[in-house]
């Protein structure tokens, strides 16, 4: 069983890679946005620590990282699906002196004993300075 944090959200093992992909351990990766410690640099590592926060179950991070325009009152995350891996498949724009950006992804899961994936192609704002989820194509 995962281990929980104190908001009862699964804790990563700081010892293995981020599952965004990365490669790097979870605390010099999405642990840093996560934590507020530093910010997404480009759409695209936004996009990573919002699949980590759906790994998690941070709810939190997945709403403040959310564009006000679009961002629902509330976010509940099915408890029995588990993410597994993502693949970023192609990026447009989202650089750092960019102010919008594309992303197109596959997002692993397992659900109910099944496998399955979400394909989509996620758009990016810049908000205040930073990088946020607008919507998906």
């Amino acid at each position: 069983m995962a281990k929980r944090d104190r908001r009862g959200r699964s804790a990563p093992d700081p010892a293995r890679p981020c599952p965004c992909g990365s490669g790097q351990p979870y605390p010099d990766c999405c642990g840093l946005l996560h934590q507020g410690r530093a910010g997404a640099a480009t759409a695209e590592a936004l996009m990573r620590s919002r699949f980590t926060a759906f790994a998690l179950g941070d709810t939190g991070y997945l709403l403040r990282t959310w564009h006000p325009r679009t961002r629902p009152a509330r976010l509940t995350l099915d408890p029995g699906q588990r993410w597994t891996r993502l693949d970023i498949l192609d990026t447009d724009r989202g650089g750092l002196f960019d102010t919008t950006g594309t992303v197109e992804f596959r997002a692993h899961y397992r659900h109910a004993g099944h496998a399955g994936e979400q394909h989509e192609r996620s758009r990016f704002l810049r908000h205040d300075g930073h990088w946020c989820y607008l919507d998906a194509e």
